[in-house]
């Protein structure tokens, strides 16, 4: 029976190691809109699933799946070899049916409310089916005009808020539970017959002359036993594989509901409830913690069918042992406290797992945080091992029972003894599966929780009096700090274009935010009319074609394209590429300059051909030239945009004559709003401002220099531009590579790193105690049968069999915990071992390989890929070993007591091992398939998390959705085959451990003349255990080599090439090195990667210490390019740079960069420790100018005596701007400063340009 195996209980056990096998991929876009498809996402239509149309027998034996079975047998499966999902199982069927069942829930429950308000919306639909946090649904360019404005009292949130528990059962598993809860009945029947049975046999063993109801014996009596022992051993099979298919189909479904809902929430986030959570964070929720939901599922029957199988299990004891049996349930009652206890921390344990993040990215902070993450999962390991004791020292139960039971007289006889213990093992398993359900579901309360605890955005109120209007608004982007705008009030005429200024943080983005509904509104009412383009300061681009990033799912007219690109100044850029604008750019835009990225944002906004358009400072990132070739043909008066709504965020002061109205933001009020010229007759601070300023803007229009730094051959601004762009090799147009996926067995070498990992010792000490462990196990079972059989005259001779038998189980439980300990802790070791290789081997990648590798695929190892090997590997590898050595020992075991097993066993063992040989190619390629496939799904996700504020405002939430669907879809197809597969396995193998249990009976009733009933009765219960031992060992088998499969994508990234030397020993510069700041390139050639065309060109210079130079050139010209040679950013392909005569090609990167300061054009991370302002991450509560004083601030604080300032003032007003410079002058007087500037006002009192 496959419950009495093992040393934990196997069925259990195996429940939470299959259920840590699920996993993620990408689907192929079924969604497309009609605008364009995106590159990478052409539609397949997919093969029909034939489970659909089989019959009731291929359905019942899995049959309709061998076919793919074989076929990965013969060769490695492909994404194309791929089922579809039936309709029932697809994202698109799933999700919205749940929010619809909700959403009908909640009107019913609404019209029973007294306290309901008419048109109040306060449950939105997403929202409250995560929980009912929101206060509405975000309103977008199409939504229908709120018609309150006053504040109204709102009801209370339970009062329209559904039963979560009614919504999952109508729309995801109500027939399939009910349908497993039938399986768990009939379970329940079967699982009961199996030791009467059992009792029936060994009785007739061991007296076949004996006389029941039946009347007399006879001798085919026994062999009829034997085939019910099959019959019941093959029902219970398939009712368990049936039951066990059903709870996870159900589970995969919960998990995409889990995953649709995530990504549907982190949609209509709220700045505040963002800010609770990091990127890394919400990429948690949907990633690791979707896994469990299988796991948590798994258990939820225990609730109710533990205590009633224990309850059968203790009347059938009753009926053996008499009152006796109580003594072992006693025993066993006082340990069920201390079981629910262990079970209890170590849920909290692994929610505290759960709940912990990616504190921060540094190799040097994150030490601390990995430190405490190993802690929390030792902690629930640790807890289980003990645990795992306990359940062991559960055998003693039976020690107990047969004690008091020969105590008091009575003979113990085989029948009662291998039966009893049967039981025993049976109410073990259960003890041990009811707590891991209530873990299960603690942790399934847990992530629908976390996903509950997030607040949506607020209404937008439309009207048709003017483009916008705000009346006496209060924003902030937390609703509990102080607000960053106070008391606006404003109106905009439609068609107007209107300039908004201020100095830095003053509130300028923040207003567009306001206008845009993502910041959250304190007091007044903001009022849009019709649609809404968005141009954030810092662009948002996705991994995907130029095209599709500027058509962002609008339909493609050839005219309308062409004249937006040549408007934006794209031509030019879209001529070197390849294949022009169908070249694939990198994710987030890496492969991009700054300015090419926010022409390609800009266009996007022309393209959509809104009515309004909000332009966060676009011409910033731009040089003088492009700047004006922008503003006349797009922005200005005379643009594109000439007939629409403009509000330009800008510190362009020479434009501000053309603008009709300009805003002037001070300290979050508006001080000043007027016309140009309205506002120098005011005689206030705009003209004040200008009185001072007025020069610097018209040198914007004079020469550079009359002393210009130039290489003898300078390189032209289409030599200059970033590597995506000039890429010319077989595969035109991609940057991004694809991802490598392995085929056929795991390499050897996978296995020995981790082995290396786990290290000599532990693997020494585990097999010595594993080789304990069973001998021990099987020992206990000879002994049982030698007392039931022995003929004991004395009370010395019984005590001396209850305490050799009392002494093996202790033993048993010793070795056993030793045995756990030892791999855990090795396991353990091994986990901070690979992950830590991984961290720093990403952290010490060349720039190429964030190029070329999407940031999901590196999420990817460090989330799934690493909690796979924290969790699951080292599970499967001790389940595999007490597999591997309960099934060698019982076959042993068998075969000495009934010598004739060894005639069919070859037999048997061949097609077991065919069986296994068949299914293990195919289950390792489903999971190496959903490993590549799964990281789309976290770049997709990291993609909307960066860009949620410019899809919210162009109204693209439902494309993104679809996509979402597509992908999520794409990845349960892998997994609902690699579930189906799973079955299919089981239930062959378990036939083939049901003929063994046939023949084992068999051979005992041809053999009981020859073998005593006690052994008898061991051979027939171990032959029970045969049946799960061997389904787990293949099992456990495979799910080790597919758990290698994590190990093997984590080696491959902690293998890649990463930079150079961080110390040379034998080349370190002096310590005060760079002692002057002098820097001499020669002859300097750089391209982005190999095979690419040099983006700099035979570049000579010479820069003398303290000198101030200035680098400007059009955008794209390679400006920035030259910066990250100087860093080692990228590696020189020719030439070399001197600083103070060093060449910095032989010192180590750590000299070199430690030794030098730089303030990049894009904000690195948060403040370590914030000082008074906590920066939360990415420094998203700062302004982009902000941003740049916190770098300024930490490079002057490095003392270096070169500094390199990349865009550094960009984002700042001339005011703040001319300040920083005079901080430069005075703070960097004897220092080497190189700037990179479109200003050029910046850079007119520097020495050289």
């Amino acid at each position: 029976m496959e419950e009495s195996v093992g040393h934990f209980g196997y069925s259990a056990s195996y429940a939470y190691l299959t259920a840590s096998e699920n996993f993620h991929s990408e689907e192929e876009n079924y969604f497309q809109s009609s605008a364009s498809k995106r590159q990478e996402n052409h539609y397949v239509k997919r093969r029909a699933n034939p489970q659909e149309k089989g019959n009731f027998l291929s359905k019942l034996t899995f049959w309709w799946l061998s076919r793919i079975i074989f076929f990965g047998y013969k060769r490695p499966l492909e994404e194309k070899d791929l089922w579809g999902l039936e309709e029932r199982n697809q994202a698109s069927h799933i999700v919205p049916k749940l929010k619809k069942i909700w959403s009908r829930q909640q009107e019913n429950n609404m019209e029973h409310k007294d306290k309901r308000l008419e048109g109040h919306n306060n449950c939105s639909e997403t929202d409250s089916l995560l929980g009912g946090y929101g206060e509405s649904g975000r309103q977008n360019a199409n939504s229908v005009p709120a018609k309150n404005e006053e504040t109204k009292e709102e009801p209370n949130e339970d009062e329209c808020k559904p039963s979560l528990l009614q919504t999952l059962w109508e729309g995801l598993f109500g027939k399939e539970f009910a349908m497993a809860v039938m399986c768990d009945l009939l379970n329940c029947f079967l699982v009961f017959l199996q030791p009467l049975l059992l009792r029936l046999l060994i009785t007739y063993i061991e007296d076949h002359r004996h006389v029941d109801l039946f009347g007399a014996w006879t001798e085919w009596k026994g062999y009829v036993y034997c085939a019910a022992l099959f019959v019941v051993a093959v029902g219970f099979s398939l009712v368990s594989q049936h039951r066990v298919q059903l709870m996870m189909t159900i589970g995969m479904r919960l998990q995409t509901a889990l995953i649709g809902l995530v990504y549907e929430k982190a949609l209509v986030l709220s700045n505040m409830a963002r800010g609770k959570s990091t990127v890394g964070e919400l990429v948690n929720l949907m990633s690791v913690d979707t896994l469990q939901i299988q796991q948590s599922l798994i258990f939820m029957n225990a609730l109710w069918t533990g205590p009633l199988q224990v309850a059968g299990a203790m009347i059938l004891l009753y009926q053996i042992m008499g009152l006796s049996a109580f003594a072992g349930v006693a025993v066993m009652t006082l340990t069920i406290p201390i079981n629910f206890l262990v079970f209890a921390r170590i849920a909290t344990l692994q929610l505290g797992t759960t709940k912990n993040g990616q504190e921060t990215s540094f190799l040097g902070l994150k030490q601390p945080s990995t430190c405490k993450e190993s802690s929390q999962i030792l902690g629930p390991q640790t807890l289980q091992t003990g645990n795992g004791v306990l359940v062991v020292l559960l055998q003693q139960v039976a020690l107990t029972t047969f004690t008091v039971y020969t105590l008091n007289g009575h003979e113990l006889t085989a029948s009662k003894a291998f039966v009893a213990w049967t039981l025993f093992s049976l109410i073990r398993l259960q003890l041990t599966a009811f707590p891991d359900c209530i873990v299960g579901l603690l942790r399934l309360h847990y992530l629908l929780g976390d996903a509950m605890a997030t607040k949506e955005l607020k209404l937008l109120e439309i009207m048709t009096f003017s483009a916008v209007r705000i009346e006496n608004g209060s924003f902030a982007w937390n609703a509990m700090n102080a607000p960053l705008l106070r008391e606006i009030s404003l109106s905009i005429p439609t068609g107007s274009l209107v300039a908004v200024v201020g100095q830095v943080g003053c509130g300028k983005s923040t207003l567009l935010s306001a206008i845009l509904g993502e910041t959250e509104k304190l007091q007044g009412k903001v009022f849009v009319e019709g649609s809404v383009a968005y141009v954030a300061q810092q662009a948002w681009i996705q991994n995907a074609t130029v095209r599709d990033n500027i058509l962002f799912g609008e339909a493609f007219d050839s005219v309308s394209y062409d004249n937006v690109i040549n408007s934006c100044a794209l031509k030019k850029d879209l001529e070197m590429l390849p294949v022009g604008d169908m070249t694939v750019i990198g994710q987030r835009g890496i492969n991009l300059s700054g300015g090419q990225k926010q022409r390609v944002s800009l266009a996007r906004a022309v393209y959509f051909d809104a009515d309004l358009y909000l332009l966060d400072d676009p011409l910033s990132a731009v040089d003088v030239h492009v700047g004006k070739h922008i503003f006349d043909n797009v922005i200005g008066p005379e643009g594109m945009l000439r007939k629409k709504t403009r509000i330009l965020v800008t510190h362009t002061l020479q434009i501000l004559p053309q603008m009709d109205q300009i805003i002037i933001l001070k300290d979050g009020r508006i001080s000043e709003s007027g016309t140009y010229n309205e506002l120098l007759e005011h005689s206030g601070a705009f003209a004040e401002f200008l009185e001072n300023y007025p020069s610097k803007e018209c040198l914007q229009k004079s020469s550079v220099s009359e002393n210009p730094i130039r290489s003898p051959q300078s390189s032209d601004s289409e030599s200059g531009r970033p590597a995506s762009l000039t890429e010319v090799d077989d595969e035109i147009g991609k940057t991004i590579d694809d991802e490598n996926m392995e085929t056929g067995m795991v390499k050897f070498s996978v296995f020995n790193s981790y082995l290396r990992s786990i290290g000599v010792c532990a693997i020494i000490f585990t097999v010595i105690f594993l080789l304990l462990t069973e001998i021990s196990h099987v020992t206990a079972g000879f002994w049982l049968a030698s007392w039931s059989a022995a003929n004991i005259t004395s009370h010395k001779q019984r005590d001396f069999y209850i305490g050799v038998y009392g002494g093996i189980g202790f033993g048993h439980g010793l070795f056993n915990f030793l045995l756990v300990v030892t791999l855990c802790l090795g396991s353990m070791a091994a986990s901070r071992r690979l992950h830590h290789k991984l961290l720093v081997n990403i952290i010490h990648s060349p720039m190429n390989f964030f190029n070329t590798t999407p940031l999901g695929r590196i999420v990817n190892r460090l989330s799934k890929d690493i909690y796979v090997i924290d969790e699951a590997l080292n599970a499967a590898l001790l389940f595999f070993l007490l597999c591997l050595s309960d099934a060698l020992g019982t076959i042993v075991a068998i075969s000495c007591i009934t010598p004739l097993f060894l005639t069919v066993l070859p037999i048997f063992a061949a097609l077991y091992f065919y069986i296994q040989r068949v299914y293990v190619p195919t289950s390792r390629q489903l999971r190496r398939i959903a490993s590549v496939t799964r990281s789309p799904i976290y770049s997709h996700f990291l993609e909307t998390l960066h860009g949620t504020a410019t899809i919210r405002a162009f109204s693209q939430q439902q494309r993104f959705i679809r996509d979402n669907y597509d992908k999520t879809d794409k990845s349960q197809e892998a997994q609902y085959l690699a579930i189906s597969a799973k079955t299919w396995l089981g239930i062959r193998i378990e036939f083939i451990g049901s003929c063994l249990v046939f023949f084992a009976a068999i051979f005992a009733v041809t053999c009981r003349d020859k073998i005593t009933s006690g052994l008898a009765g061991m051979s027939l219960t171990y032959s029970l255990q045969i049946t799960g031992i061997l389904n787990l060992l293949v099992r456990m088998a495979s799910l080790l080599e597919t758990d290698l499969v994590s190990v093997e994508r984590v080696k491959e990234f902690s293998e890649t090439p990463t930079e150079g030397v961080r110390v040379k020993t034998n080349s370190r510069p002096p310590d005060n090195w760079p002692e002057s700041g002098s820097i001499v390139i020669q002859e300097l050639d750089l391209r982005y990667r190999k095979g690419l065309p040099t983006v700099l060109k035979q570049i000579n210079c010479g820069i003398k210490a303290g000198e101030k130079i200035g680098i400007v050139g059009r955008t794209g010209a390679g400006k920035s390019s030259l910066a990250l040679a100087l860093f080692r950013i990228l590696e020189k392909a020719g030439g070399r740079i001197l600083v103070d005569g060093v060449d910095i090609a032989n010192i180590g990167l750590h000299d070199l960069r430690s030794r030098l300061a730089i303030i990049p054009q894009d904000f690195v991370s948060g403040l370590s420790k914030g000082l008074d302002h906590q920066v939360t991450e990415g420094g998203e509560n700062l302004s982009v100018g902000q941003q740049q004083l916190v770098c300024l601030a930490r490079a002057l604080l490095r003392k270096s005596k070169i500094l390199v300032l990349d865009e550094a003032t960009a984002a700042v007003d001339l005011e703040t701007d001319d300040l920083i410079q005079q901080t430069i002058r005075r703070e960097f007087a004897d220092r080497t400063v190189l700037t990179i500037a479109h200003r050029l006002n910046t850079i007119m009192d520097y020495d050289r340009y």
